[in-house]
């Protein structure tokens, strides 16, 4: 019923320290699905889905940033869960990636592990799905990584996992029309301490027909928000700064 992408990426910050920085970003065919698959942290990104367990998610996480490896901690928690054959799982952590599917998930399902990406769908029209998602993604993953919020490098993690998801949508995506009501989220999570966290790496949309486009738009609003925000308290703790100096 679902289909997502969870990434991790190297880049350096502003004052030249290397950083990483995780995402993940998933859409289905039901309402609200950014309550129930994508987690994330600065020590990696989960998606868990098909017949959802969201204490796969939510204590694979937290494993995580209690020092497993993702490997361990995903295989763990599946091993202890007797639903496993109806699970799909998946994702990243600063050092490795893990990708499930269970047996009886249902058709088309399947998964790709890209190192540092993975993506996994089920109920899908087709393998072009988790395809164009991975091959969407792979266009830019590589480009030179910098500060997330320099506008002159690539472009933020949050609107790239957007345009993978799109890519997946175009292709047909969950397969089930006879469901009109969609959603899609997006979460990125980084090692780098900021004052302000970017208001377009935790975002929703929980109810409606048109899912990517939605997730898109709200992405660009909160992204300006974010924007003028910035512009607006760089200024007042300028004046703070100066102030403190007299």
């Amino acid at each position: 019923m679902t289909f997502s992408i969870c990434v991790r990426e190297e880049y350096t910050d502003d004052e030249g320290d290397d950083q990483t920085r995780f995402g993940v970003a998933v859409t289905t065919r039901l309402p609200a699905v950014g309550t129930l698959c994508p987690f994330a942290s600065e020590n990696g990104a989960v998606a868990t889905q098909s017949l959802v367990n969201v204490d796969l998610g939510r204590d694979g996480v937290r494993y995580l940033d209690e020092g497993l490896a993702i490997e361990d901690a995903l295989e763990a928690l599946l091993n202890a869960d007797d639903g496993r054959a109806q699970r799909q799982l998946h994702g990243v952590d600063a050092d490795g990636s893990f990708t499930f599917s269970g047996e009886e998930c249902k058709g088309w399902f399947g998964h790709h592990d890209g190192g540092d990406y993975t993506v996994a769908g089920n109920l899908l029209t087709g393998p072009e799905v988790v395809d164009s998602v991975a091959e969407t993604y792979e266009e830019v993953a590589h480009e030179e990584s910098v500060d997330p919020l320099d506008d002159d490098g690539p472009a933020p993690l949050a609107e790239r996992l957007l345009d993978a998801l799109a890519a997946g949508h175009a292709e047909g995506g969950d397969k089930r029309e006879e469901l009109p009501i969609q959603s899609a989220a997006l979460i990125v999570a980084r090692t780098e301490d900021a004052e302000m966290e970017p208001y377009y790496d935790d975002l929703r949309v929980d109810a409606t027909e048109t899912p990517i486009a939605d997730l898109r738009e709200t992405y660009e609003l909160a992204r300006e928000g974010y924007q003028d925000a910035v512009e607006l308290y760089a200024d007042a703790y300028a004046e703070d700064d100066l102030d403190a100096d007299e």
